[in-house]
């Protein structure tokens, strides 16, 4: 089993925690950890982009002019792609990019980056984190206090003081463990997570 401290969140230690080297200390798979960032990416793409084919466009329904005798090149319509205000030949209509990867390969690229912070020393075990009242600056001095002002902070469960009291701000973020993924564990450099997640963390993931 691998050891860490537990903080309280004035920075000081208060205990040690035995992680699960079935979670937090596997084999780092880097392709997988890939995979699942593009996935990520690619799903929160919109798709709504969309351009009018020469179909769609407005006008265009009489031949401009005669097919002979005029000494230019032949048109059938002032809607066809070459002309100023056509259609506009294979552009892009609405789509969605969703797509899935097993629910295994997505399980293994988050257990490869928590294994990867936690052997980086950026993972920080805090006993409880609370809020009394919705305090930005209180937050600011907490996230001081363990040395994590760039982190994610993951909870067990829904807390409004907390969330409210961290999403002003700049490179901190709230989570919980049923909704991380893989881009939020490597956008933020610190991972600051309550006692409680983590053995929810390893319920779910060992």
């Amino acid at each position: 089993m691998l050891k860490t401290d537990v903080l309280d969140m004035k920075g000081k230690k208060v205990s040690d925690i035995e992680l699960s080297e079935a979670v937090f200390g596997v084999e780092v798979n880097e392709i997988v950890v890939h995979e699942a960032l593009v996935n990520f990416l690619a799903n929160q793409r919109q798709g709504t982009q969309s351009t009018k084919t020469r179909a769609e466009v407005r006008g265009g329904g009489k031949k401009p002019w005669r097919q002979k005798g005029t000494g230019r090149a032949r048109q059938g319509s002032i809607r066809a792609p070459q002309w100023i205000k056509g259609g506009i030949a294979l552009g892009p209509k609405p789509r969605s990019y969703r797509y899935t990867i097993p629910k295994k390969v997505r399980a293994l690229a988050i257990k490869s980056v928590l294994t990867s912070k936690l052997s980086e020393g950026n993972i920080v075990v805090v006993d409880k984190i609370e809020m009394k009242n919705i305090k930005t600056a209180e937050m600011v001095k907490t996230l001081k206090n363990l040395k994590a002002e760039k982190a994610l902070i993951m909870l067990n469960e829904k807390n409004l003081n907390v969330q409210a009291s961290s999403r002003n701000i700049k490179n901190v973020k709230t989570t919980l463990v049923n909704t991380i993924n893989v881009y939020d564990l490597l956008k933020y450099e610190k991972l600051v997570i309550d006692v409680q997640a983590v053995k929810s963390l390893e319920e779910v993931y060992a």
